[in-house]
């Protein structure tokens, strides 16, 4: 028995159709509120980082969509293969699809993704001290907060801390199955199964 409606969420590859969704995504204020950036992106700003993705491959990008409809993006950063380890961030930009789920959805897709489709040992992320509510979701999930970074950017005009978490893929096993029966409650059916 679910607690909501099931909703379909697929993260798929970024496509040229994305282009302009993704800047206009980038440039609302409920987005760039969450970016260590807040300054207004410009088009030619934006084509350099859009063409960047191409080829580049310490960096994956996915468009999330929710039962067909775009709602946000998801991103590996930093991809490591070597050293076994990624960055990772994600958003969403519809305000439609907040409260579902969608966000411990994404989070257990990466994880997933991370630990048993790339193999690696250790998934990491930068947050913003004031988004707590992402914060601590990261550490529901497993993550340790591994790094406090005093005044590490400038938001309004006044200097942020930032949270610095990660997973270890040795660490996941233990939180998995309480978050995959969450998830399942929920609707959601698991990815990768």
């Amino acid at each position: 028995m679910t607690t909501q409606p099931v909703h379909t969420v697929v993260l798929r590859d970024v496509t040229e159709s994305d282009r302009k969704r993704l800047l206009d995504w980038r440039n609302s204020p409920d987005v760039a509120a969450f970016m260590y950036s807040d300054h207004r992106i410009g088009q030619a700003e934006h084509d350099r980082w859009f063409d960047g993705m191409a080829g580049d491959r310490r960096r994956r990008y996915w468009l999330i969509e929710v039962d067909g409809e775009p709602v946000g993006l998801a991103n590996l950063a930093d991809i490591d293969a070597r050293n076994r380890r990624c960055a990772w961030a994600y958003y969403l930009a519809s305000p439609s699809v907040r409260g579902l789920g969608v966000g411990s959805y994404i989070e257990f897709w990466v994880i997933e993704y991370v630990f048993r489709i790339l193999g690696f040992d250790k998934l990491w992320c930068e947050v913003l001290l004031s988004n707590e509510s992402v914060w601590k979701l990261h550490e529901r999930y497993g993550f340790q907060r591994e790094a406090l970074f005093r005044h590490h950017v400038i938001k309004d005009g006044a200097p942020a801390d930032v949270v610095g978490l990660g997973l270890l893929a040795q660490d996941w096993p233990a939180r998995r199955e309480e978050m995959a029966q969450r998830l399942l409650a929920k609707g959601y059916a698991l990815p990768f199964a």
